[in-house]
């Protein structure tokens, strides 16, 4: 799956979503591991860990009777590679308008 770095951005807008990247950032954890460090149910914790899983973000593997969720590097790389790419742009943007502004000058 290719993740788009606009569509895990958007994901990761929504505040329970968030909060819970940032814990599976810190380590793998289940479903019931999540809903125990939030105050969200299990069923809501499995609705977002879906949204993050379907935009790139999160992986899982089977643990015995337990899915394990991670954060998928590659979903993180997409949304360092559209901010880079936005970066540019903005600079480059900022380079051609002191150019004419220099230009303007002379």
């Amino acid at each position: 799956m290719e993740t788009n770095g606009i569509a895990a951005l958007g994901a990761l807008g929504d505040p329970t979503r968030r909060a819970i990247f940032e814990c599976l950032a810190r380590r793998p954890m289940a479903v019931g591991q999540l809903s125990a460090e939030l105050p969200v149910t299990r069923p809501a914790v499995s609705q977002h860990l879906k949204v993050l899983k379907q935009v790139g973000l999160v992986t899982d593997h089977a643990d015995g009777t337990r899915r394990i969720y991670q954060i998928n590097p590659e979903g993180v790389q997409a949304i360092h590679y559209y901010l880079d790419q936005m970066w540019n742009q903005a600079l480059t943007g900022f380079r051609l308008a002191a150019q004419q502004i220099a230009q303007e000058e002379t």
